[in-house]
């Protein structure tokens, strides 16, 4: 007999193992449960989720209360499930619906714990200089994301690629284990191992603020840094043009939707820039940083669409002493 699940989740990133759980013969997906429509846009036209929407093309029943309204619990007793999966769903559940639920709720972790518990393990992972990534499921209880892991998967990091991009691959990658592993849980075959005591480290989520480039570090670390905030917050610098300053303006702020450590045995590569002072050639952009240049690859600047840097550069016609800040 399939066992009846009720499935969690909000953002893009849950939609692989929504799908994953529809397909398999194990489970019967009773209801998703998901965070209520939200305005988006510039309009703030009130929208699904991206895990309702595809809720809704599958067929399924779809709760958007919130796990402490009242009659929840109620709600969740008339869907009758066995277990549930939870990912990136985005709200704290209460003990008292953890309970509800006769095997658990178990989520898809995007780090190996204890490494990188909390909310941005991914982008931690990146920014720090991780070699490797992974997937961990794990039995949710009280704690944040401390619970015994029933399946782990561990994928090594390029150095190249953004928080977007492994996150992408990490939910595509890690939803037949997920589905493996409630389906042993099910049949009474998982192991549930204790998470281990030290090496505990928190992602803590990464702000605006924190998404500020800092042009005084190292090349690699700037690297990282807007590696780990692509696409969000999305990386960006205050740009001073280098042109006397209206007093009444603003700073312009210019995105960096990506870049690289420049090759300094490429020829025309400028050997030594200030951090944040830019050098434009025919093809390229480079930024100093407090260590090798950093090229420049697609930018976008305040009501502008997305661009190549070189484009950019020569449409704002910067002048001598352009800096990012």
């Amino acid at each position: 007999m399939a066992l009846r699940l009720l499935f969690a989740g909000t953002p893009e990133v849950a939609v692989p193992s929504l799908k994953a759980f529809a397909a398999d013969p194990r489970f019967e997906v009773a209801a998703v449960l998901t965070r209520p429509d939200a305005p988006t846009g510039r309009g703030r036209r009130l929208m699904p989720s991206p895990v309702k929407a595809a809720a809704l093309d599958l067929g399924f029943d779809v709760i958007d209360a919130k796990p402490r309204d009242p009659g929840f619990l109620d709600r969740l007793a008339a869907v009758g499930v066995d277990i549930a999966a939870v990912i990136a769903y985005g709200s704290i559940l209460p003990v008292p619906v953890l309970d509800a639920v006769p095997l658990g709720w178990y989520n898809l972790h995007f780090s190996n714990l204890p490494r990188w518990r909390g909310a941005a393990p991914v982008q931690r992972a990146i920014w720090a200089g991780d070699v490797t990534c992974g997937a961990d499921v794990f039995k949710v209880g009280e704690g944040l994301d401390d619970g015994p892991i029933v399946a782990s998967m561990t994928v090594a990091l390029t150095g190249t690629e953004t928080s977007g991009e492994l996150l992408a691959r990490l939910a595509e990658e890690g939803a037949p284990m997920y589905v493996d592993a409630l389906a042993a849980v099910g049949a009474g075959t998982a192991t549930l191992t204790p998470q281990k005591g030290e090496g505990a480290v928190y992602a803590h989520k990464i702000t605006t603020d924190d998404a500020h480039i800092r042009f005084t570090d190292d090349v690699a670390a700037v690297d990282r840094q807007i590696r780990a905030c692509t696409p969000a917050p999305g990386a960006w610098a205050s740009l001073d043009d280098g042109r006397p300053a209206d007093a009444d303006a603003r700073p312009q702020t210019l995105h960096i939707l990506a870049a690289r450590p420049a090759d300094t045995a490429a020829p025309n590569v400028p050997a030594d820039l200030a951090p944040g002072l830019l050098a434009v050639g025919k093809r390229n952009v480079w930024a100093g940083t407090a260590t090798a240049p950093l090229e420049l690859l697609e930018v976008k600047a305040q009501g502008k669409k997305a661009m190549r840097a070189a484009d950019w550069a020569r449409g704002a016609r910067l002048a001598e002493g352009a800096r990012l800040r």
